[in-house]
Formats: C-alpha cells, structure tokens, sequence
C-alpha cells in the first residue's frame, strides 16, 4: 500500500491540471480561431487584421498571398457587405508539444449555413504570448 501511494505521489505532479487561469495550449487555439472566426460574423476589418502575423501566407485559388499587408488588402473585400458571406469554426486543434506551432481546421459554411469548404490553419505564438495566424489554406469540404 504505501508503495503504491509513493507511486502516486510522484505521479501527481505530471497528471495534475494546468494552473488555475492557464488553458491548455489547444483549448488557447481553438478560442483564438474562435475569435479570429468572430471578426469575420462583426464585420470588424481591423480585428481580422491583428490575428494575421506579419510573415503570414494564405492560399488562394489563383495566387498566394504573402504578408500581413498582403493579406489583409485580398480580404478587405470579404467585409464590405453587411453580412458575412462565409463563416468558419474549428473542429481540429493540434499543438506542438513545445507549444509554438498550432494546426488549425474545420468546415466553412455559407450565409444559409451549408457546408462549402474546410479551412486548414497554422498558428504560431508569436513574442508578445499571442497566437497569430501564419499559414492558411481552403479546400472543398472533406469527406
């Protein structure tokens, strides 16, 4: 018995919860592409814009967009009409064991809800501690 209570008490560090206020580095994730996500449902340009890194490379169909500049003048046009004309959220949320680099995917849908694609993202946690999008690739939904 008390080697068994041994066991577990060295264990218990490694198997207790993060810190009180500190998500798991994926749970971090999916809350960022969440917010990043909200921007888009806001029609909030600026915000879009401060998710992106300064290094970022999205895919498009006929080009690829490089830098934050870049990227934000390709999707200034997707915030011009009122409403939203796709919506996206995270179903798959990986991070790094080193906590630096995260993948991000998940299904785009249209204003009626339908499902048009899926969005794959890497995220990096940049010096200032917060999580920017530097990759960004669509593709037609995944089976």
């Amino acid at each position: 018995m008390r080697a068994t209570l041994m066991a577990l008490a060295v264990q218990l560090p490694a198997l207790a919860a993060a810190p009180a206020g500190t998500a798991p580095p994926a749970d971090a994730v999916r809350e960022t592409e969440r917010a990043f996500a909200q921007t888009m449902a806001d029609r909030s340009f600026e915000r879009f814009a401060s998710f992106i890194s300064d290094e970022a490379v999205f895919f498009g169909d006929n080009r690829v967009l490089r830098g934050k500049a870049e990227v934000a003048a390709a999707w200034k046009a997707f915030f011009g009409d009122p409403q939203a004309p796709f919506s996206w959220t995270p179903d798959k949320v990986e991070v790094l064991d080193s906590g630096g680099l995260a993948f991000s995917s998940g299904p785009v849908f249209d204003p009626k809800g339908q499902r048009i694609g899926t969005f794959n993202s890497v995220w990096r946690k940049e010096a200032d501690g917060r999580w920017r999008i530097v990759f960004d690739k669509g593709c037609p939904p995944c089976p």
